[in-house]
């Protein structure tokens, strides 16, 4: 018994190493990025042609804007913007039941597959990732 201790110790041991590695890979990658996204927005900021562009966007987006807040006033917009957060609403609501569901019967099954209706099957994945605690 003492062996599997050990052996789950290092194990665990073994994967908190590989967590810290690859957060700091991905932290080493992220800053990266951050560096060459920055010189490549300082070349676009540097050229005449592409600012003329911008600004002639940034002032049809402006009217864009302003013809989109006009048409939110209307009755029938306003209603198909409470439709479509209502849907929303409960698409969220379902996703969290569902989810909630697919960990009980993978807990009650012990399998990771269910069946579909129309006789095949699905499978069930979980997906993790690491948010730093506050302390």
């Amino acid at each position: 018994m003492d062996n599997d201790n050990n052996n789950t110790v290092n194990n665990l041991t073994n994967i908190e190493s590989l967590v810290s590695n690859y957060q700091l890979k991905l932290e080493n990658i992220t800053s990266e990025i951050k560096q060459y996204k920055q010189m490549f927005k300082s070349i676009l900021e540097n050229d005449d042609e592409y600012q003329h562009i911008s600004e002639e966007i940034a002032k049809l987006n402006k009217d864009k804007k302003i013809i989109k807040q006009k048409l939110l006033v209307k009755p029938e917009t306003k209603d198909l913007v409470e439709k479509i957060k209502d849907y929303q609403y409960q698409i969220k609501e379902i996703k969290t039941a569902l989810s909630d569901y697919l960990a009980q019967y993978v807990n009650l099954s012990g399998t990771n597959q269910i069946p579909s209706p129309d006789g095949g099957f699905f499978k069930i994945i979980y997906s993790a990732k690491l948010v730093k605690e506050d302390k």
